[in-house]
């Protein structure tokens, strides 16, 4: 009986100090959202989200063309919206952009780095050039973004952050390797924020997102046999046993964002993934090893230049295994058409 006390007191202690420490949840009504890559795909599906639940919103992005459209759909939910056409890669056009967003809005209460670019290929292709550009847009732009930010969130004594990085920073995939490592990368940046801007009041939530549908493989680089692995990379980012539909995927972002929770894998392939990477890395890396044969092989010199996706579209990028991915590209602003 003494024993049992005791794990009784034990585990009462225990829920106390958690009920204490946990982070409430809050409203995102009314609250000032920025959305880096928010013309299209993720970043899109969640203004979209957001505008519905009353926030007040900023999407920053490259192109000018794709924010009026996002500006027009969210203003069709009678969202409140600032768009602002810049380089998150490139320090001065974030600053200049949280400069604008706070003389606008007054304060920022959420910021979401989501911003990202994809190049699918073998290593033989790769260039220093593609590793620098995922570094500038995965790393360098969101610290740019939550450098700039903190000094406004601290001196008001709360802010969330949300950093969408992928289940390649958790485990390299190949054929991916720039984009993996870029992750990567902004993985340990957020995991290392989230432990010290708690005591700011200040909580990040690290986002780790398997396949999800939302029409992008039009927009990524290709190289290599690029028909070839354009194809591996449409048909595996929209059949629904490997993919999560983008509207699911950002809400449970946005939840995990409003209850401050500090890391989300999403979907469950990508939670076992992770997992079987950490208790058995030996056989995993055999696994990748193979997966890594079936790719395609690399091509000559002319595979070493990149080219947008949506020029290598075949009938097979143009069948039933990716119609669900052409329908999320439609609705996403991906420069996609309604599939059939």
């Amino acid at each position: 009986m003494p024993k049992l006390r005791n794990v009784l007191i034990t585990a009462g202690v225990a829920t106390g100090v958690w009920l204490t420490l946990r982070p409430r949840r809050v409203s995102l009504e009314d609250k000032v959202v920025v959305i880096t890559g928010g013309s299209r795909g993720l970043g899109l599906v969640m203004a979209r989200q957001l505008a519905r639940q009353g926030a007040r919103l900023a999407l920053i992005a490259r192109s000018r063309e794709e924010l009026d459209e996002a500006r027009r759909q969210v203003e069709e939910l009678g969202g409140k919206v600032l768009t602002i056409a810049c380089n998150v890669g490139v320090r001065e056009d974030i600053v200049a952009a949280i400069e604008l967003i706070l003389d606008h809005y007054g304060h920022i209460d959420v910021l979401i780095n989501n911003a990202g670019v994809i190049s699918v290929g073998p290593l033989e292709h790769m260039r220093v050039e593609d590793f620098r550009e995922s570094l500038d847009v995965h790393f360098w732009g969101p610290l740019y973004t939550i450098w700039t930010v903190l000094p406004h969130m601290r001196d008001r004594g709360e802010g969330r952050i949300v950093n969408i990085s992928s289940l390649g920073g958790k485990i390299a995939v190949p054929h991916l390797l720039p984009y993996c490592a870029g992750k990567h990368a902004l993985a340990g940046l957020s995991e290392g924020l989230g432990h010290e801007l708690r005591k700011d009041g200040i909580l990040v939530t690290t986002v780790y997102p398997g396949l999800m549908r939302t029409g992008s493989p039009p927009n990524v680089d290709v190289k290599g046999q690029r028909d070839k692995e354009y194809a591996w990379f449409a048909i595996g980012d929209s059949l629904p046993l490997l993919a999560i539909d983008a509207e699911r995927a950002a809400r449970r972002i946005l939840d995990a964002c409003r209850r401050g929770q500090p890391r989300l894998i999403i979907t469950p392939q990508a939670r076992v993934l992770a997992i079987l990477n950490e208790v058995a890395p030996g056989a995993f890396a055999r696994v990748s090893g193979v997966v890594n044969r079936l790719l395609p092989e690399p091509a000559g010199p002319e595979g070493d230049v990149a080219e947008p996706g949506r020029e290598h579209e075949s009938s097979v990028t143009r069948s039933f295994l990716t119609v669900l991915g052409r329908r999320a590209g439609a609705r996403n602003n991906e420069g996609e058409t309604e599939a059939a």
